[in-house]
């Protein structure tokens, strides 16, 4: 089983594998909070390419909140999975969008303070995360980046399952994945260092790259 060293060594070798994109004219890399966005950091600088943070709740199911149906971006995005969303009251939904709401202009407050608000408009975006599990959160991300106007959306991640990859890569333009190991367990499981990524630091590498 591979593992990567850290975040650091995991966006190192993404980059590698995205190093056809350097230099490609409104290119920007978005990381994934918290856990993508040192991975992201790596990625963009390897790729010459600015970074921003791509803050996304998914409205779970109250029962399986790995099961969405919908998200929430920046600048009143909304996306909905007609088709689930459909299994819940008006009041649940408002319920799990009030409570999710709440959380994202909280991220976004923090996380772009003194930034401008995010437009993707005619841009090829590459959403950074550290690994993919059930692949819900960049499945919404990818959603999001195209209501924002992405004219390209590439996923980037160091692990998936596969599952998960082949999820995503039905949504998005292209789909960047190192390692794809059989009977995949956690991400954390495939870093020897995987510790959790506090705010501040998230703020810190944003502020570092502005």
């Amino acid at each position: 089983m591979t593992t990567y060293r850290d975040r650091i060594e995991a966006g190192q070798v993404l980059a590698d594998h995205l190093k056809g994109l350097t230099g490609q004219p409104d290119l920007i890399v978005l990381g994934l909070v918290r856990g993508g966005v040192p991975v992201a950091r790596v990625v963009a600088d390897g790729l010459r390419a600015p970074l921003d943070v791509l803050v996304v709740r998914k409205l779970g199911m109250p029962w399986a909140p790995e099961l969405a149906f919908g998200a929430l971006g920046p600048d009143g995005v909304e996306v909905l999975n007609e088709m689930v969303a459909g299994q819940l009251s008006e009041s649940d939904r408002a319920e799990v969008r009030q409570r999710e709401q709440a959380e994202l202009e909280r991220r976004e407050s923090r996380y772009r303070a003194g930034r401008p608000p995010l437009n993707l408009t005619g841009k090829t975006a590459v959403i950074v995360d550290d690994g993919l599990a059930t692949g819900a959160t960049a499945r919404a991300a990818v959603q999001v980046a195209r209501h924002l106007g992405a004219a390209r959306v590439i996923v980037a991640v160091p692990v998936a399952s596969k599952e998960a990859h082949q999820m995503l890569s039905a949504e998005a333009d292209q789909v960047i994945c190192p390692e794809i190991p059989p009977g995949f367990g956690a991400v954390g499981a495939y870093y020897d260092d995987f510790r959790e990524i506090s705010d501040d630091e998230v703020t810190e590498t944003l502020h570092a790259t502005a």
